[in-house]
């Protein structure tokens, strides 16, 4: 539960928080009168993303009083209590977990001796977020890059049996998949997901041929740092696949395993369009590793606006964001700022959704479907909160018809288009479209498809549970690719990405205009969203799909 009031909390970390008053010149800057619309959106970010709230990460103080800062706007703005227990928070129980232990790794030949490999020369240990103890004793299957994609004609798992043995993979994936699926199938959870389908009892990486000693051991220097989870009740964490990841092999390493076909392997990896071969290792390796786990807490804020069909209002459009960020990085050499405000990551994105549902409000015509504003929890430690929605929904999953997600939107020029990253993938594009064309703005193709967007922030929590979902920013015309890169090549996840840096607060309205036509269309349609045919997602995912 949530533990205390925010003026007991402020004063709980007023030890801890020391705040330099910015300069004269950069208040003048700073504090410069805005219009009113403006003005509104700016003093969000101006609270959520200041010294104060020393970088709002989950678990910490200064994010429940974000979050309660946010529960009370949302209040404001007329949204009913959608949390537990009638309030606006949902509790989220988290659990950080690490390494205890540099593990134990022996491989043993068929018919040879014994060898135990050497910690940060031939193995990295990984932590489980689900067990104390893991011990697995097993042959071992190379499965090149570990994936079963019939679209691509990918299969490696052809021609082997990892019933009872462990999967080894390489990172990755192959650069001929579309980038969204690319990023999904490179993934190392959804390779240990489909380990598991083919009854294998453990996974482990293997690095790249490239993979240095030195870069082996400087890997070995983070083996023991916390990671995060959701927790279940037994105070362990949430595990995405139902086996462990044993942890990450070395070049060195994996030649202890392959013998003399490490050399052909490693010369395969270093071609351009890799094409490996799946085989059974002639050994057996036995692994054993340790985790500890500490519990944590932090929480979710979700906020209602009931629809008004008799029949619609009971279908439920969520609109979402995270509100955590980074927190405070550790000190460096220079000894310079350490606070990571998250001015655009993602507190503009919070304050986008505050600003939405006032102009819901102030529209004085409810949406015909209900309207969930949801500020999520954790997003930077692994999408955990919106994660911990999807599968402790506070309205029923079944009701949720879409989601919307704003997540750093840049805002540093005069944005003329807009992405909708995962639009083509359902019937939520055409609406975007109009939406968007309403407002005078088009829509443009994804302008990093290599990055992955799509599956990398909160909405792609709902797109596993089948819910068509889009994911917005603003587009790369009138400057915005470079402002785009050349935000995510700077202040990106530093300290430097506070409420100082060039943030054209009007284009920040247009956004939240435009997010309002959106969100206006989809609850008010005469039709919920759903899959276009034969989509990837959607059918994995067993969403509703389209007729034709």
């Amino acid at each position: 539960m949530f533990r205390g009031s925010v003026a007991f909390l402020l004063a709980a970390s007023a030890s801890t928080v020391i705040a330099q008053a910015p300069a004269p010149a950069t208040n003048a800057v700073v504090y410069a009168p805005l219009p009113a619309a403006q003005a509104a959106l700016k003093a969000h970010v101006l609270f959520l993303a200041s010294d104060a709230m020393r970088g709002r990460e989950a678990g910490t103080p200064e994010y429940d009083i974000a979050a309660q800062y946010v529960a009370a706007q949302f209040y404001a703005a007329g949204l009913k209590p959608a949390g537990d227990a009638g309030g606006y928070l949902q509790q989220v129980p988290l659990v950080t977990y690490k390494a205890a232990g540099k593990g134990d790794f022996v491989w043993t030949p068929r018919g040879g001796t014994a060898q135990r490999l050497a910690f940060g020369v031939d193995y990295v240990p990984a932590a489980d977020p689900a067990k104390a103890e893991v011990a697995v004793s097993a042959p071992v299957v190379f499965v090149g890059y570990g994936i079963r994609a019939p679209q691509y004609k990918q299969d490696d798992y052809r021609g082997v049996d990892v019933r009872g043995k462990i999967v080894a993979f390489v990172g990755g994936a192959p650069a001929r998949f579309a980038g969204e699926e690319r990023a999904f199938f490179g993934s190392a959870k959804t390779k240990m997901q489909a380990a598991a389908q083919r009854g294998a009892v453990a996974t482990i990486q293997i690095a790249s041929p490239n993979m240095t000693a030195d870069g082996m051991a400087r890997m070995a220097t983070g083996y023991a740092a916390p990671r995060t989870a959701w927790a279940q009740a037994d105070g362990t964490g949430h595990a995405e696949a139902p086996i462990a990841s044993l942890g990450t092999l070395s070049p060195a390493g994996a030649a202890s395993l392959f013998g003399p076909a490490w050399q052909a392997i490693a010369a395969e990896g270093a071609k351009e369009a890799p094409a490996y071969r799946s085989a059974a290792l002639p050994g057996t390796l036995s692994a054993a590793t340790k985790t500890v786990f500490a519990p944590a807490h932090s929480s979710n804020v979700a906020g209602l606006i009931p629809g008004s069909d008799p029949k619609a209002g009971g279908e439920v459009v969520v609109l979402s964001a995270h509100l955590d960020h980074l927190g405070v990085s550790k000190a460096g050499p220079d000894g310079g700022d350490r606070i990571n405000n998250g001015a655009l990551d993602d507190a503009i994105g919070i304050a986008s959704l505050i600003e939405e549902a006032k102009r819901f409000k102030a529209s004085g015509a409810a949406p015909k479907r209900s309207i969930l504003f949801l500020a999520v929890t954790a997003e930077e430690k692994g999408l955990i909160g919106s994660d911990y929605f999807s599968e402790h929904p506070t309205v029923p999953l079944k009701d949720i018809v879409a989601d919307v997600n704003l997540d750093m939107p840049i805002l540093f020029y005069r944005f003329q288009d807009m992405v909708a990253f995962g639009a083509e993938r359902s019937t939520l594009g055409p609406i975007v479209r109009r939406a968007a064309a309403a407002a005078g703005v088009g829509l443009a193709a994804d302008p990093i498809p290599e990055q992955g967007i799509f599956v990398r922030s909160d909405h792609f929590r709902f797109v596993q549970k089948g819910v068509p979902s889009v994911f917005l920013w603003p587009g790369p015309a009138n400057g915005g690719k470079a402002a785009t890169e050349a935000f995510l090549g700077g202040c990106y996840h530093h300290p430097c990405d506070d409420v100082s840096q060039p943030i054209l607060w009007d284009q920040g309205v247009r956004f939240v205009d435009i997010n309002y036509r959106i969100a206006r269309e989809i609850a008010d349609g005469a039709d919920r969203p759903v899959w276009n045919r034969d989509d990837y997602f959607g059918t994995l995912y067993k969403g509703p799909m389209a007729a034709r």
